[in-house]
């Protein structure tokens, strides 16, 4: 029955495969503050679904309005960029780099300006009636 399992004589030890490198992630103080993020956008109106992507190099969490679409915002954390630029980076709909940081509230930041609506545009709370 051992040979079924292509261990060859039965008590042999068959070594497991290396383990690949290891996938980027995100700590989970991290993911809580980009889903908090997420939770308000969602009760504004502004976003209805999101992706995460993760692999050897980078963590992605993308942000769409819209199903089947660009994300409107997609926030990146690139470990090898920790010591030159900063490790996250937010990116605007058409790929734009909005903003690069050494820490995620601080990239966040742009995002979460009271008075201002998704991607830094002015939303006043009060509108001037016209004349």
């Amino acid at each position: 029955m051992s040979d079924l399992f292509g261990a060859g004589l039965p008590g042999t030890v068959v070594v497991f495969p290396s383990r690949q490198a290891g996938q980027i992630g995100f700590a989970r103080d991290e993911l809580t503050r980009i889903l908090d993020l997420y939770g308000r956008m969602v009760a504004a109106g502004q976003w209805r679904d999101y992706a995460m992507d993760f692999n050897r190099d980078m963590a992605t969490f993308a942000a769409f309005r819209r199903a089947a679409e660009r994300p409107q915002a997609r926030i990146e954390k690139r470990p090898a960029l920790r010591a030159r630029q900063g490790m996250w980076a937010l990116f605007g709909e058409h790929g734009q780099v909005l903003k690069r940081g050494h820490e995620l509230a601080g990239v966040l930041a742009s995002i979460e300006v009271p008075g201002f609506g998704p991607m830094g545009v002015y939303e006043p709370r009060h509108a001037v009636p016209p004349r």
